[in-house]
Formats: C-alpha cells, sequence, structure tokens
C-alpha cells in the first residue's frame, strides 16, 4: 500500500482509508460485530492505517468495534474520531454542541470506547454556530497539550472557518464530500485553502455512496433503513437522469482495464497528493477492489477525458436531504 502525508502535519496514512460508518446499517443492514472485527482486520492486513470513526456512528458502537478490532495492531494504525453533535446518553440527538465542556466529555468517552491513551486526529464533525470556531480549536488545542489528541480537524467546513480555526491551532486534515459526482471543494475555495495552509483532504462517499461504482441503477431497490432511499440524488428520477455519469465511468474503466470504483477513486488520488479517500464497504472483495485503486493510475489524457466528460454532465438532486444539509458549513 502507498502511503501519503496529509498536507504539512507529518501524519503519514495509507493511500486509502477505511470509512467505518456503513458499518452501522446506514445502507441498509449492518453488520454484525464479528463482519466488522473481520473486515477492519482484513484492511489492516492490505496495509490501510488510517481508520475514521465517530461517537455519532451507531451512536457509541463503532468506537467500540473500531477499538476492540484496531487494538492489537494500535501501534500501526491511525485512528480519527469526531464530537460536534449532542448525544444524550440513550443515543438521542439534540442537535449540534461544540461547547468546551461537551468536547472535553466527549473526547473522554471516545478514548475509553476506542480503548486508547490518545486519538490520532480528531475532528469537528459538523461547524456549531453558536461557538465560535476559535473557541472549538482552543479546546482541541487545550487536549492536544495535554496528550490525549495528537492532530486536529474539520469536517463539511467553509474556507472561512478552516482559516479561523488553523489560526488558532493547525487543522491536519479536512473531511467533506467530494466525487466525481460531488465537486463542491473544489467551487467553494475549500481545497484551495487547504492546498495553501498545507492541510490534507480527506473525502467522504468517494464512490457516491455506491453509485459510482457502477451497481445501482433505477431497477434497485433501497432498503427502507438504508439513507439513500430518503436522498434526493437516488430518487428515481434523479437515479436515471445521473446513469450517464456512471456510463462515463465505466467507459474509463473499460479502457484501462480496472473497475468503475478504481477509476473514482484513481480520480480523486489523481487531483492532489494530500487527498486521502476513505470508501466503506462490509465485503473483502470490494475492500480489495477498492484498495486496488492505487494501481489504476490515470494518464493525463484520462483525466482530460474524464474532465471534458463531466463537465457536460449535470447532476440531478441534492447530495444529500434537506435535514442532513442544514448541518454543513461549505
Amino acid at each position: 500500500m502507498q502511503t501519503r502525508t496529509l498536507g504539512t502535519s507529518n501524519l503519514v496514512v495509507s493511500a486509502v482509508g477505511y470509512g467505518c460508518m456503513g458499518l452501522e446499517g446506514v445502507y441498509g443492514p449492518g453488520a454484525g460485530r464479528q463482519e466488522g472485527m473481520t473486515i477492519i482486520r482484513a484492511a489492516v492486513e492490505r496495509g490501510v492505517t488510517l481508520f475514521d470513526t465517530a461517537e455519532a456512528y451507531g451512536p457509541f458502537t463503532n468506537e467500540e468495534l473500531v477499538g476492540e478490532a484496531l487494538r492489537p495492531v494500535r501501534d500501526r494504525v491511525v485512528i480519527a474520531t469526531k464530537f460536534g453533535f449532542g448525544i444524550n446518553p440513550d443515543g438521542t440527538r439534540y442537535g449540534l454542541d461544540s461547547r468546551a465542556e461537551h468536547i472535553r466529555d466527549v473526547t473522554e468517552a471516545s478514548l475509553r470506547r476506542l480503548k486508547v491513551e490518545t486519538i490520532d486526529l480528531l475532528y469537528q464533525h459538523r461547524v456549531d454556530r453558536k461557538v465560535p470556531i476559535e473557541d472549538v480549536a482552543g479546546t482541541v488545542k487545550e487536549l492536544i497539550t495535554q496528550g490525549k489528541v495528537r492532530y486536529f480537524g474539520l469536517s463539511e467546513a467553509s474556507a472561512q472557518t478552516i482559516r479561523r480555526a488553523h489560526a488558532v491551532q493547525p487543522v491536519a486534515a479536512v473531511q467533506s464530500e467530494y466525487s466525481l459526482w460531488t465537486r463542491d471543494p473544489e467551487r467553494n475555495g475549500v481545497l484551495a485553502t487547504c492546498e495553501e495552509l498545507g492541510i490534507g483532504f480527506v473525502p467522504f462517499s468517494p464512490l457516491g455512496a455506491g453509485f459510482l461504482t457502477g451497481t445501482i441503477d433505477t431497477t434497485t431497490t433501497l432498503d427502507p433503513k438504508d439513507f439513500r432511499s430518503i436522498s434526493p440524488r437516488f430518487a428515481p428520477d434523479a437515479r436515471a437522469a445521473n446513469m450517464v455519469m456512471v456510463d462515463l465511468v465505466k467507459r474509463i474503466a473499460e479502457r484501462k482495464g480496472a473497475t468503475p470504483a478504481q477509476i473514482a477513486l484513481a480520480w480523486l488520488l489523481a487531483q492532489k497528493p494530500w487527498i486521502v479517500p476513505i470508501p466503506g464497504t462490509k465485503k473483502l472483495s470490494r475492500l480489495e477492489e477498492n484498495l486496488g485503486a492505487v494501481n489504476a493510475p490515470l494518464t493525463p489524457g484520462d483525466l482530460r477525458d474524464i474532465e471534458e466528460g463531466t463537465s457536460r454532465i449535470h447532476v440531478t438532486g441534492e447530495r444529500l436531504p434537506e435535514a442532513v444539509l442544514k448541518f454543513t458549513n461549505g
């Protein structure tokens, strides 16, 4: 597995990480505990070193799973988790909460669930407009000084918010949705800001929540518990309109002797050397397919063809339901 450094932070990770959220049933039935441990450890065996979780996944249970699965190889991996949602002990939510005391409490709880002494990368999951980002960064800076956290990250933050936070505590990584059909970070200044400030970028949903793999079409039935069943971009009409994007990726994949998923990930890897996508899966075959993207480099001609093709495609539907988008700061 190739490695990459997240910006100028000196945080070295595998070129492709592993997003653990999907193990909790976000895309239909979740993985059982043993199944989840097996796929996480399989990722480690294949060279993955960056594992992404959050207290909100489950909630709480994903951190426990990740901590148990990675405990035998703790010295070989980078564990990223997140704070920022208001979550009661019973799992009910009350919006966003990045008050200093809440960040400290969540960090202590995450340390216990993950069974680690230090969280490698701690993200603010969503920007809390009620709390100045300078205060948030200052609180994380204290946690870093105390040895409870190594690096600070932001998720779905605007370019302005990133700059303000970075001035207080250097931001090692920014996590936002980014893929061939979600190019917002290119247009809203986030990628440019990361490059200017030396910050790594970690795209989540790098495969368009599975759509770019070519395994979903207009006939696919989504489980009612699958978040895509209420996502505008996966509505029947939108799916039909968006198949043109999949067709483009498939054409490139056939030409390269690769799969659509590998092309979608290889495209992200080709954008910047400090970009590290975190696809997730419950299947060993898909894990190996995703990791194969590092061996499917795209030529300048391939990239031109993709750029020209996507420039003519209008993606139909918002990337997330309105209730979720309201928490973004992009």
